[in-house]
């Protein structure tokens, strides 16, 4: 069964031509064979993202498939997708080289500058770092331009001459004639990978390269406040870019470590404190941990279970500024004790048989979905 053609473009299927046009661009320069001639099935993988285009670009045949599907228009002569299968000639070349596909004179120049890519890496920090914000060295591997020849590939004071296989241009073009007429095929020169120039003496640090692999350290700046697996972008400490192309950047991911005391939800932390039945009921004070220290909170006479008291700006930091910090809620755990002796299960009895509804009635007019929401909470 054929994939669905707005799957294999993924775009929604109320996307305009320019969406259809930029998604399939998109494809085209990363399925086309003659840039992945490592992979045997790039053609038939490209053909087919063609095929989609084509329909879809077409109004009236997309009107078909969006009704019929392909059977519907394999069963329509003329309707299903053109050119054998490789969708539009002009498209494709101008999506993979950036020149003219069609014509006697082919597009102009070589190619530019290339982006250079991205780099990824992970840091760990604690939460009290998180809420307070800092800064962290990481250490990863780039490639960067080679210091010795500053990017030109030739030794310091040797000369660059024109390359001799593409005459400086660049590109190598093939011209052949189609079924839809005359067309150029264009792909970079091997001898001077698109830069139209050779050095004669090639640099001996980098043999030639103009780029070499460096591992690089750099201080991070976390910001107050960041949550666990949010990253952080850093423009132009990625890759560095091909003939003259800007640097890709450095994506840090930032992972918070697990803290025993709290539980983060968004910006709020949950913090639990035991305290006994008898403590419960006669009111007490206990010590809470903030993340600014310890505080002493008044425990209310006859707490019940899953009380909870918040401590209002002792949560996390806002990432955004203008927005207040977060609240710490200090759940109330009432512990029922276990493991009594003689005398303890005496003083018990004694004090379960003189309770009577007035020690009880605060609990018994709470409405049921009122103890189930303090129950579960």
């Amino acid at each position: 069964m054929r994939a669905d053609a707005y799957e294999l473009l993924g775009v929604q299927r109320e996307a305009d031509e320019r969406e259809l046009k930029r998604a399939f661009r998109k494809l085209a320069r990363e399925l086309h064979p003659d840039v992945n001639s490592h992979d045997p099935e790039a053609e038939e993988k490209f053909k087919t993202a063609a095929d989609a285009y084509e329909v879809l670009n077409d109004p009236e045949r997309r009107a078909i498939y969006d009704r019929y599907g392909w059977e519907g228009l394999e069963s329509r002569a003329g309707a299903g997708p053109a050119g054998g299968g490789f969708g539009s000639f002009t498209d494709i070349f101008e999506a993979v080289f950036g020149g003219e596909a069609f014509g006697g004179g082919g597009g102009a120049g070589g190619p530019g500058p290339v982006h250079g890519g991205d780099v990824g890496v992970q840091v760990e920090i604690t939460l009290h770092q998180a809420a307070r914000g800092a800064s962290v060295d990481v250490v990863y591997d780039s490639v960067a331009p080679c210091e010795h020849c500053r990017g030109n590939r030739a030794e310091p004071g040797t000369p660059i001459e024109a390359c001799e296989r593409c005459g400086g241009a660049g590109q190598l073009r093939a011209v052949s004639r189609t079924a839809f007429g005359q067309m150029v095929r264009s792909q970079v020169c091997p001898v001077c990978d698109g830069d139209g120039k050779v050095a004669t003496t090639p640099c001996t640090e980098c043999r030639g390269r103009g780029v070499r692999a460096l591992r690089r350290e750099l201080a991070v700046d976390v910001p107050a406040g960041i949550a666990d697996e949010q990253r952080i972008r850093l423009s132009g400490h990625g890759h560095a870019g091909e003939r003259g192309g800007p640097a890709g950047d450095l994506y840090v991911l930032v992972r918070v470590a697990t803290d025993e005391r709290f539980l983060r939800d968004g910006n709020d932390l949950v913090s639990v404190v035991d305290i006994s039945a008898a403590d419960a009921a006669l009111g007490t004070s206990v010590t809470v941990e903030t993340l600014e220290g310890e505080e002493c909170v008044q425990v209310p006479v006859g707490t019940q279970p899953g009380t909870v008291v918040t401590l209002r700006g002792r949560g996390m930091p806002a990432v955004r500024r203008g927005r207040a910090p977060g609240d710490q809620r200090v759940v109330l755990n009432v512990v029922v004790p276990r493991n009594l002796d003689e005398r303890q299960r005496q003083l018990m009895r004694e004090l379960g048989e003189s309770l009577t509804d007035e020690n009880l009635r605060e609990a018994q007019d709470e409405s049921f979905f009122t103890k189930v929401k303090r129950a579960l909470r």
